[in-house]
């Protein structure tokens, strides 16, 4: 009898059991698969065909000497005078003070005196032709040309381009070194550049950097704008000197800096070397640059203005004045037109517009879109040759002052 009751005891504790790990491995499944945790490392693993393929990043090289020793003996010191007359303070006319003064003041005369300054230049070709900055040169009574290998040379002044800010100088000297023109356009954001040049007439010195924008334009540094900007330190004394890329190569003139204080904050700007060589080759041909006029004065189109003259977009420029009997007037064009394109390209801003004006030959007729009282029209102009536009004085340390808005 007790037998049978330990029996019956057992088979129930049994099944109940049972029963519990039944319940829990079906409510807790992942117990019967339970690991020791895992660590994953990320370890490098050469693939199969990591023989073949190319290493995500390529070292720069060590040194940018053999750029240096290609461009530099091409790039030369600029060194000009002027004979400045000053007129005397007119408290000096005063008979009173000149009792107490004497002519110590030169007695109220004008007088003269000798100004000096200094600035870059960059040897483009074997007859000696070099290109720099117009203000490097502007109003220079002499102009003395010092080389990297301590050769001096007088030069003379082949032509000047206010507007961009270009000078085109001559020496009379045999065997010059001559610098390679690179292309501008390849530049990308991003890529590296050497500036070399005399600042402060210290001496030729090359600085490192990288292009920080293209294209820069609306600075009111020139009237044709389309900077280079970068970040290798550009002093005064720089400006006309070369930049260049990494094979040596010329791609731009250094113009300008931005600055507070006179000295370099890394915001620098040079003009491509396309735009200089086009400018260059018009100066040797003729003597100064020929561009395409109409005689309008034009302004970008802002939000408010778009709404008021009931035009979707604010690209376009908008017509501010219209020069009597000049190419814009005897073609129709009148003041509040909007031109949204020329010759079919379309015109996002004023820069857009005097490129294109600027681009087209005198005498020749060019198609020009826009929108007149909210309605589409176009036309033909004929356009004339740009007239020489008074110069406007330039300092090396910064933008200043503002483009002329006459096209």
């Amino acid at each position: 009898m007790r037998i049978s009751r330990l029996v019956t005891f057992l088979f129930q504790a049994v099944t109940i059991g049972l029963a519990a790990a039944f319940v829990i491995v079906y409510l807790y499944p992942e117990l019967l698969h339970r690991r020791a945790p895992v660590v994953e490392f990320h370890e490098h693993a050469a693939a199969p065909n990591a023989s073949a393929r190319p290493p995500i990043v390529s070292p720069g090289p060590v040194s940018y000497a053999p750029a240096v020793n290609i461009a530099a003996p091409a790039v030369v010191n600029i060194y000009t005078q002027k004979l400045v007359t000053e007129r005397a303070h007119p408290f000096l006319d005063d008979p009173l003070l000149r009792r107490f003064f004497g002519d110590q003041g030169g007695g109220g005369k004008p007088h003269k005196r000798l100004e000096t300054s200094l600035g870059s230049g960059v040897i483009v070709s074997p007859q000696g032709y070099i290109l720099t900055n117009n203000h490097v040169i502007d109003g220079a009574d002499e102009i003395e040309v010092a080389l990297h290998d301590g050769r001096t040379a007088s030069a003379k002044v082949v032509g000047t381009d206010p507007e961009t800010d270009l000078a085109v100088l001559r020496i009379e000297l045999d065997k010059l070194p001559v610098i390679t023109l690179g292309s501008a356009d390849r530049l990308q954001v991003g890529d590296v550049v050497l500036a070399i040049g005399n600042p402060y007439g210290v001496g030729q010195t090359v600085t490192a950097g990288i292009v920080s924008a293209t294209g820069r334009t609306q600075l009111g540094i020139n009237t044709y704008e389309n900077f280079i900007q970068t970040d290798a330190a550009i002093n005064p004394g720089n400006s006309g000197g070369a930049l260049i890329n990494p094979n040596g190569e010329l791609v731009g003139i250094n113009t300008a800096i931005f600055s507070r204080t006179g000295g370099s904050q890394g915001i620098g700007f040079a003009i491509p070397v396309s735009l200089a060589r086009d400018v260059m080759a018009q100066i040797i041909e003729h003597g100064h640059v020929v561009r395409g006029w109409l005689g309008v004065e034009i302004q970008d189109i802002n939000d408010a203005l778009a709404e008021s003259f009931g035009v979707k977009s604010s690209e376009g420029v908008l017509i501010a004045g219209v020069l009597d009997d000049g190419p814009a007037d005897r073609a129709g064009l009148k003041r509040g037109d909007i031109i949204t394109a020329i010759q079919k390209q379309p015109v996002k801003d004023v820069h857009d517009a005097l490129a294109a004006i600027a681009k087209a030959h005198p005498g020749s007729a060019i198609r020009v879109d826009g929108i007149r009282g909210g309605k589409p029209f176009h036309l033909e102009a004929t356009v004339s040759e740009r007239p020489k536009q008074p110069e406007r004085t330039r300092r090396d340390n910064g933008p200043e002052g503002g483009p002329n808005d006459e096209r």
